[in-house]
């Protein structure tokens, strides 16, 4: 079992960045595949980015293809999501999640285990 926790969220204006971190318990963290998804108010849960066991295979949802950056630190048992070129559109709570399936899968149901969530707000 792993318990995730993110931060690095807050307010910033358009065109700016924010690295999120989200922090993993447990001693088999680099097991895990990690993803990164948001929400935002009135709409569903989308995937954004993923990340192999390793850190050597990721994958990216087309709508921040070239503007996140999703990364991974397993001795630090931390899994980081650069935003940048952030819109207000990317205005959202953002959630990473740990999935024991050894593949990269941008569903929701293929992760077990989520964080609570940090709030990005994007202002123009």
């Amino acid at each position: 079992q792993v318990q995730l926790a993110e931060s690095g969220g807050g307010s910033v204006q358009a065109g700016g960045s924010l690295r999120l971190t989200c922090a993993g318990s447990g001693r088999f963290f680099g097991s895990y595949t990690m993803g990164w998804f948001r929400q935002a108010p009135g709409k569903e849960r989308e995937f954004l980015a993923a990340i192999s066991p390793a850190g050597f295979d990721t994958y990216y949802a087309d709508i921040v293809k070239g503007r996140f950056t999703i990364s991974r630190n397993n001795n630090k048992n931390t899994v980081d999501l650069l935003l940048s070129t952030l819109e207000p559109e990317d205005t959202a709570v953002y959630y990473c999640a740990a999935g024991n399936r050894n593949v990269i899968n941008a569903a929701a149901w293929a992760y077990d285990y989520w964080g609570q969530g940090t709030q990005v707000t994007v202002s123009l």
